[in-house]
């Protein structure tokens, strides 16, 4: 059975046909034969299919980092960590990473590196050349790098504004920041040194590595270690149509749900591929589209998609048995066993294939059973003998007497009177004495 297509899909095909100067309803065919191929049929495990398809390939996944190709210093999680970080929900990943793509304006290396120097975040611990902590005068003494400073365009005492630490006075003497804190009690003054060499200075917030590199296909690239997706977008350059990062989370923050799950299949499918195996798009959509139905990211796990599921029993089969089965009994919830594990638990067929229709048998109509004997009888032979009994049957239901409409009265009783008995007469005195 040849289906129709989808509107999208039709659409699409008649573009590309008129763009080449190709024949519509060839390619209308082929494309049509491929849709038929890709469905699947009713009622089939396609959860189970999907599962079975990814899980197979992460079990051949190797759990270790890997480098940016032809550079050097910036590590990218991969293999088996990095997806079960995705298929998890993480909303830090351990090796946050961005790629920035360029307008064709900054298409250049030289601008490319004036991009890469106002995306990279500069602290103040960059120009710190030595550091002395007084503890007679309770004081911070940082030595910086004058040359350094001046490459970046920046003064000492400039530095001032960018130090902002609650309770603290900033001072520049030469080439030096003192530090001192207006709280004498309960200071310390390792923890603050810390604060105070941490301070942001200039570039975007978390991007501590950048790398200029070239790509054959898009350009000028700029790799990081570390994502700020929101500051990167603002900075004059930066393509925001086709720059990315790999914290899903943040995706979904700036662009939204549709970015995020399209983020999940990319790093997904990224992942698998770069170890050399191979998944049907499809399963990894099927799961990033149950992640992300909700309108927020679900992990796979006991607080994700597996512990919100209705069946009591199925989330008893996963994690935490006996909390679920305790909370179930006090709140008397009923499972309706409409899932595949709870009807394997309870030896039930499960709801795929044919288990899953119920057969539905249509009985004959009884009126026309009746209507069919009796016109059946009259046309035999002995025909008189079935009216005659019915003649009797309406004889005998004539004479009986049709009951009388019941009232809230009970009905009299009748009198019957006692027939009289004679008593015998009473025997005079007189009598009596004679026969004594």
């Amino acid at each position: 059975m040849m289906r129709e297509l989808p509107v999208k899909i039709m659409k699409e095909v008649e573009e590309y046909a008129e763009k080449n100067n190709l024949d519509v309803s060839e390619i209308m065919e082929k494309v049509k034969k491929l849709y038929t191929d890709a469905l699947y049929y009713p009622e089939e495990a396609m959860g189970v299919v999907a599962a079975q398809s990814l899980s197979e390939p992460a079990t051949q996944m190797t759990m270790r980092t890997y480098h940016f190709a032809g550079t050097a210093g910036i590590q990218v999680t991969l293999g088996l960590p990095r997806l079960i970080e995705i298929y998890d929900a993480k909303k830090e990943p351990e090796t946050p990473s961005m790629t920035i793509y360029l307008n064709k304006e900054h298409q250049t290396e030289g601008k490319a590196m004036e991009v890469a120097k106002k995306i990279k975040e500069v602290k103040l611990r960059d120009f710190v050349v030595g550091d002395v902590i007084d503890l007679i005068n309770l004081v911070i003494r940082l030595k910086l790098d004058v040359e350094k400073l001046g490459k970046f365009g920046l003064e000492i005492e400039k530095l001032k504004k960018h130090i902002k630490i609650k309770n603290v006075d900033v001072e520049a003497k030469g080439s030096e920041v003192i530090v001192t804190s207006k709280k004498m009690e309960s200071i310390n003054l390792h923890k603050l040194k810390y604060k105070v060499m941490e301070s942001h200075i200039r570039g975007v917030k978390g991007i501590s590595h950048v790398i200029v590199s070239k790509d054959e296909m898009r350009g000028w690239i700029i790799s990081t270690l570390g994502s700020n997706l929101k500051k990167i977008l603002e900075v004059e350059g930066v393509n925001p149509e086709t720059t990315t990062c790999n914290n899903v989370f943040e995706i979904y923050d700036v662009l939204g749900i549709e970015a995020a799950r399209n983020a999940i299949i990319i790093e997904a499918i990224g992942t698998i591929e770069e170890q050399g195996l191979g998944v049907d798009p499809r399963y990894v959509s099927l799961l990033a589209d149950l992640m992300t139905s909700s309108g927020g990211i679900m992990g796979i796990g006991r607080y994700g998609i597996a512990g919100n599921k209705d069946s009591v029993l199925a989330r008893m089969a996963f994690e935490e048995t006996k909390k679920h089965i305790i909370n179930a009994a006090i709140e008397g919830i009923n499972d309706p066993l409409k899932g595949h594990v709870e009807n394997i638990i309870m030896n039930q067929v499960i709801p795929v294939g044919t288990g899953a229709f119920k057969l539905i048998g249509r009985f004959p109509d009884q009126s026309k059973a009746v209507k069919t004997d009796v016109s059946k009888e009259s046309a035999s032979p002995n025909k008189n003998k079935g009216t005659k009994k019915v003649k009797k049957m309406e004889k005998i239901f004539a004479e009986k007497p049709k009951p009388t409409k019941k009232t809230g009265k009970k009905p009299a009783k009748k009198e019957t009177k006692k027939p009289k008995t004679e008593k015998p007469a009473k025997k005079s005195n007189n009598a009596a004495k004679k026969k004594k």
